[in-house]
């Protein structure tokens, strides 16, 4: 799981942290080229990802296939791996490549699905 995080942050211009969270919260696995808690970062997105599914089923739209939050310094891309785990790919705020962003994450998210 390291090794396919790790290749993530490699393919993906601007991306600097990459890791495998539970919707529970819990931070499974990651890799980060910068000084910051993926721990939080995993908790605090968990939450996103509960609220989204859970307002999408309310109004009849299905499990989120993806969620995107663009900060003033930095971005998150989720995507979720399966109905407990999604993959969180963490890029720089102003030059990072959202489409890599999508085409690679969804590819690793792939990969993962047998591991989890």
């Amino acid at each position: 799981m390291l090794q396919q995080l790790t290749q993530l942050v490699k393919d993906v211009d601007g991306a600097w942290a990459a890791a495998i969270g539970g919707m529970d919260g819990l931070l499974v696995e990651g890799h980060s080229a910068a000084a910051v808690s993926l721990d939080l970062l995993i908790a605090e997105h968990a939450g996103l990802m509960r609220g989204a599914g859970d307002a999408y089923g309310m109004i009849g739209g299905g499990r989120p296939r993806e969620l995107y939050i663009r900060g003033e310094q930095f971005s998150v891309f989720l995507f979720p791996v399966n109905e407990q785990f999604f993959v969180l790919l963490a890029l720089d705020g102003g030059s990072a490549n959202l489409g890599q962003a999508r085409v690679y994450t969804r590819a690793a998210a792939r990969a993962l699905e047998g591991e989890l």
